[in-house]
């Protein structure tokens, strides 16, 4: 259902550029990707949603480490990353996907 976060690293620093992408398939009107990067704020870092239906956000993370995340869609939808680094079973009874930077 989602593609593979994209990393790309800034050489003068230790940051990572994450490109985190929904395809169409999701059907949502809004996406936004939330987690422990962003204080799992659902308001922190929206989605845009591009003119194919894709939605896409790029975030710059510290590098060296793991990020748990999920996608909220429409305000009241939690998804996963299918296609993410990993899983980590949380506190609620499902998984987060972790990207790795």
């Amino acid at each position: 259902m989602t593609l593979v976060p994209k990393t790309s690293y800034v050489k003068t620093s230790r940051k990572c550029k994450v490109t985190f992408e929904l395809p169409p398939q999701v059907e949502a009107a809004s996406a936004a990707v939330v987690g422990d990067f962003n204080g799992w704020s659902p308001d922190a870092t929206a989605m845009t949603k591009r003119k194919d239906g894709r939605f896409t956000t790029t975030l710059t993370l510290e590098s060296g480490r793991e990020y748990r995340y999920r996608f909220l869609l429409d305000g009241e939808r939690w998804e996963n990353d299918w296609q993410a680094h990993g899983y980590v079973v949380n506190e609620f009874g499902s998984e987060d996907s972790v990207v790795k930077v």
